[in-house]
């Protein structure tokens, strides 16, 4: 299988967009509101998992209400829209992006960002036109990746030749494995986002420290 016959499958928060801090700014104002202790970033990637709930559980000792919960969400997407403006692309990924354009290669965008804001952002960054879709998360926040990957591969079939089979997820999440795996796809993860290390090698994919290693490992899979 050449470099032309792979599809990439990019994520967004954590990955082409190198916003960890933003994320942990708006973690804390959240905690902030229902009075929890902030958090370190280390702490952060040694705890984060999805649903965000969980997550959440995790730090509490118990699951948040729905009226904690609904706190939490409001105010963690007010305060992160606000820190996000001042974030840039993770070191690269613009020539990434093109590179793999030019090479035949092509690539789509999948994220758990509200699609509504997604699309008008990527589209910020100059960036949009590299990808076959761009697709956000539709309905509630807080769930999993693996219904919206598979929605995401089910459009990129419908338009051309592209199977699981052939594809490489690139994200920062343990979830982006979990929904490679449920659509039979690989995945590559990458440590400049939301996990730390280690939580990232537990999944059994391979763990690379930079996007430009995470190609070269989704081409040398292939």
């Amino acid at each position: 299988m050449g470099k032309q016959r792979v599809h990439l499958i990019w994520d967004w928060n954590g990955t082409l967009l190198d916003d960890i801090q933003a994320v942990i700014g708006a973690t804390n104002a959240a905690f902030a509101d229902i009075g929890l202790e902030p958090i370190s970033l280390d702490r952060y990637r040694e705890l984060y998992c999805i649903p965000i709930p969980r997550f959440y559980e995790r730090l509490m000792g118990r699951l948040p209400s729905d009226a904690e919960w609904a706190v939490m969400d409001e105010t963690f997407h007010r305060h992160y829209t606000e820190r996000r403006a001042g974030c840039g692309l993770t070191e690269g990924v613009e020539e990434l992006l093109a590179g793999w354009s030019l090479a035949g290669g092509s690539q789509s965008l999948l994220s758990m960002y509200g699609h509504q804001e997604l699309v008008p952002v990527v589209r910020e960054y100059g960036i949009e036109r590299h990808f076959l879709r761009v697709d956000g998360r539709t309905g509630p926040s807080g769930g999993s990746k693996a219904v919206h990957m598979e929605r995401h591969l089910a459009s990129l079939a419908a338009v051309g030749a592209i199977s699981a089979d052939r594809t490489v997820v690139i994200g920062d999440a343990v979830d982006d494995a979990l929904a490679a795996a449920y659509v039979g796809a690989r995945a590559v993860l990458y440590t400049g986002g939301s996990h730390s290390r280690a939580a990232l090698a537990a999944v059994g994919v391979p763990v690379v420290d930079s996007l430009a290693e995470a190609v070269h490992v989704a081409l040398d899979g292939a």
